[in-house]
C-alpha cells in the first residue's frame, strides 16, 4: 500500500478535502471542472519537481484562500507522513516535510515512484523533445531516486555555464574548466540513466503483443559521450561555438526519446491521435511493471479510459491490476470504472470537495 490518507487544504479549488480509506485502486468521478484533476495533482508534488501540470506554486494556492496551501499524505497508516505546502508570504516557495523534518524535494523520491498520464500528454509525441525528456526523466525517477538530485546539479551547472557564455567578458578557462566538469559529471549520470531505464523498458515492451495496446519500439537518440571525461573535453572544444551561439549546445538537454509504432514500422508523429495515445498507455504499463527499489508505486491516470471501447478497458484494469501499483484514476461516468478486477475505493467530486460513493 502506498498512499492510506491524502489531505488538500486551500490547494486548487479544494478548500478543504481528506481521503480516507484508500485502497489499490482508487477512483475519482465527477463533472469537467469538479476538482478531480486538481486532486491527482496534489498527489504528483509528493514526487520531485514542479507536478503534472508543471505549475508555478502560486498558481495552486486557492483563489479564495490566504494564498497558500498544504497536501498532506500518510503511508502505511501513519508510519510515513509526507507534506508539502507553501504560505503566503513566499507563495512560489514550496516546502517539503518528511515525518515533520524540512527537506529538500529531491528527497521525495526516496518514499514514492510516482508516474502519470494526462489528456495534455496526448501532444507529446508532436511536442518538442523538451517534453519527451521530461516524460522520460519521470519514468527514470520512479526507479532511481537519485536522478532527481542529479538533474538538479546539472541544470545549475547548465544555467551558470550558459551565464558566462552569454557574458562579452571573456570567462576564466580555469573557472569554466571547473564548471564544466560538475557539468559533465552529472550529465553522464543522466545519460546513463535514461539509456539504461529506455533499454529495460524497450525489452519489456518487446515481449509484449501487438495488441490490444499498439505496441512502441524506443530509443534514446543522443549525441552525448557517455563519459564525464568525454563529455568536458567536448564541453571544452565546443566553447567557441557555444559562446557564438550564447548557449550550451552539448549534453542531456538536447536529447530526445524516439518512439516507432511496431506494427506499422513509423514513427509516433506521424500515426494517429488513437496509435499514439495507445502508444504512451503501453509505455506506461510497461513501466509500471519494472522493478522500482521496493518503493511503492502510484500511478495517477487522468481520463484515461473515456475513449477506450470495453475489451481494451477490461485490458488497461487487469493489467494495472497485476503492477502492484496503487492507482489513481479519474472519469465523469461512474459506469466506465464497473469492471475493475479487485475492489475499489469511489469519490464523486463536486465543488472542490470529495464525498465516498458506494
Amino acid at each position: 500500500m502506498a498512499l492510506t490518507r491524502l489531505t488538500l487544504r486551500d490547494f486548487r479549488n479544494h478548500a478543504a478535502t481528506r481521503l480516507d480509506g484508500l485502497a489499490a485502486f482508487n477512483v475519482l468521478t465527477g463533472e469537467n471542472g469538479a476538482g478531480k484533476t486538481n486532486v491527482l495533482e496534489a498527489i504528483s508534488l509528493l514526487a520531485p519537481g514542479r507536478g503534472l501540470r508543471r505549475a508555478q506554486p502560486a498558481e495552486m494556492a486557492a483563489a479564495q484562500g490566504p494564498g497558500g496551501f498544504v497536501v498532506a499524505a500518510e503511508l502505511d497508516h501513519g508510519s510515513l507522513a509526507l507534506t508539502t505546502s507553501t504560505v503566503p508570504p513566499a507563495p512560489n516557495r514550496r516546502t517539503v516535510r518528511i515525518n515533520g523534518a524540512e527537506g529538500p524535494a529531491t528527497r521525495l523520491g526516496e518514499w514514492l515512484a510516482i508516474t502519470w498520464l494526462t489528456p495534455a500528454m496526448d501532444r507529446l509525441f508532436a511536442e518538442g523533445a523538451g517534453a519527451r525528456r521530461r516524460f522520460l526523466d519521470r519514468l527514470v525517477l520512479a526507479g532511481e531516486p537519485g536522478h532527481a538530485r542529479l538533474a538538479a546539479r546539472y541544470d545549475t551547472a547548465l544555467r551558470e555555464r550558459n551565464r558566462l557564455l552569454a557574458d562579452p567578458a571573456t570567462p576564466d578557462p580555469a573557472w569554466l574548466d571547473a564548471l564544466e566538469a560538475h557539468l559533465a559529471q552529472a550529465g553522464a549520470g543522466i545519460v546513463a540513466a535514461r539509456r539504461a531505464l529506455v533499454q529495460r523498458l524497450a525489452a519489456a515492451l518487446a515481449a509484449e503483443p501487438d495488441g490490444p495496446f499498439a505496441r512502441p519500439v524506443l530509443t534514446y537518440d543522443s549525441d552525448s559521450p557517455d563519459s564525464a571525461d568525454a563529455l568536458a573535453a567536448r564541453l571544452r572544444d565546443q566553447r567557441r561555438r557555444d559562446r557564438a551561439a550564447g548557449r550550451t549546445l552539448t549534453g542531456p538537454h538536447r536529447d530526445d526519446l524516439a518512439v516507432m509504432l511496431a506494427a506499422k514500422a513509423t514513427p509516433a508523429a506521424a500515426c494517429s491521435t488513437g496509435e499514439q495515445k495507445a502508444m504512451l498507455i503501453a509505455m506506461v504499463l510497461a513501466h509500471s511493471a519494472l522493478d522500482n527499489g521496493q518503493r511503492p508505486r502510484v500511478l495517477l491516470l487522468d481520463e484515461i479510459a473515456a475513449h477506450l471501447d470495453p475489451l481494451r478497458r477490461e485490458a488497461l484494469y487487469a493489467r494495472l491490476a497485476a503492477t502492484g501499483a496503487q492507482v489513481w484514476m479519474t472519469g465523469t461516468e461512474p459506469a466506465t470504472f464497473a469492471d475493475l478486477p479487485i475492489p475499489a475505493s469511489y469519490w464523486h467530486v463536486a465543488e472542490g470537495h470529495a464525498e465516498p460513493r458506494s
